[in-house]
């Protein structure tokens, strides 16, 4: 027997209301769609510079950040388009970024690595590598000092652990016990290396073993309920108890390491790619909502037409947003620009 409107509405999914879960499908279908009009965009000269896309990845973003309230904060590295949009940075705004216009979430002046939004505790977009580590301690130990129970979300790529932050953000934050969940998204390599090749340890959510009091845990980051369930977890203990959690998201991108990389590198095999792409996290969650009854094939051609729509809307936005003007170069430089800044610049011309 069919469900009813209202019985669908009201159903859930191991525990995740149905509103939830197409909040959820929402944004990967989203940061999907996104990063495709991106890629059209670059190769058409339109964007230019660095630019990483995170194709095949969008359940570990969706899924953790999914898990936070408005006023925790989210750090991540250079693959940072669809983080921004699923914290609540605007399409708008962060296409016009990528274009290098006035629009964008910095006024142009991050470009694609930099992405960042203090209106929605979106702290970065960090291009060296690792670094954002022990700022999102540092964010943490802010926490713990004024008596707050937000909690620190960081992203992270797998050849990170390999470096000194990794080692130095774990210790202080598990010595100090701050609210801080690291993610680290493995998708099997560092740009063209594969992770066997330098990794003594293959499961590196073992690493963090090495930090007394740090609570770790491996997922399967192509299945957005699983990452979901565990950075929920991981939030409400950072909450109750300041301590830390280090989550090793597996998972793969489906392109390569970025637009200056071919599609699948020299490095993979087209093979190897083609049966990761079985795995897509957005068919996932799709067919486990259907198989529940939440979702019909009408719903979701609806939802990835409006996202469709969406995108576009933020291209033509993006394209009519106008170029930053000589004088932008010297805004946000000095800390007192409002009282004598202006005398500073007139200065430096």
């Amino acid at each position: 027997m069919a469900k009813t409107e209202d019985e669908i509405k009201q159903g859930d999914l191991q525990g995740i209301p149905r509103e939830k879960l197409m909040e959820m499908l929402r944004w990967m279908v989203l940061s999907r769609r996104f990063e495709e009009k991106t890629a059209e965009a670059y190769q058409t000269g339109k964007i230019g510079g660095f630019c990483h896309l995170y194709i095949g990845q969008e359940a570990v973003a969706v899924g953790a950040i999914a898990a936070l309230r408005e006023d925790d904060y989210v750090f991540t590295a250079y693959r940072d388009h669809a983080q921004a949009l699923v914290r609540g940075v605007s399409a708008d705004a962060v296409m016009a970024e990528l274009y290098g216009r006035v629009g964008g979430a910095s006024r142009g002046a991050g470009g694609s690595m930099h992405l960042f939004d203090r209106d929605v505790n979106f702290m970065g977009g960090h291009g060296i590598v690792g670094t954002h580590l022990t700022l999102a301690a540092g964010v943490g130990y802010a926490i713990k000092y004024r008596g707050g129970d937000q909690v620190v979300l960081c992203f992270f790529g797998d050849s990170v652990v390999n470096g000194g932050p990794f080692h130095e953000a774990f210790n202080m934050v598990a010595k100090w016990e701050l609210p801080v969940v690291y993610v680290v998204e493995n998708n099997s390599y560092g740009m063209g290396t594969d992770i066997d090749r330098v990794a003594a340890v293959d499961d590196l959510f073992t690493r963090a073993c090495a930090y007394q009091g740090k609570k770790a845990e491996q997922v399967d980051g192509m299945n957005v309920l699983e990452v979901y369930d565990a950075v929920t977890r991981a939030a409400d203990r950072a909450r109750e108890t300041g301590r830390p959690t280090f989550i090793e998201a597996r998972t793969y991108r489906y392109l390569g390491h970025s637009m200056s990389d071919p599609a699948h590198g020299t490095y993979r095999s087209r093979e190897e790619v083609q049966a990761e792409r079985k795995n897509d996290a957005i068919n996932h969650l799709a067919e486990l909502m259907e198989e529940a009854g939440l979702l019909t094939e009408a719903e979701y051609k609806a939802l990835d037409a409006d996202v469709i729509e969406e995108v576009e809307r933020s291209a033509r936005f993006a394209e009519e947003s106008p170029v930053p003007g000589r004088e932008e170069i010297y805004s946000h430089v000095y800390a007192d620009e409002f009282r004598g800044g202006a005398d500073r610049r007139d200065a430096w011309r």
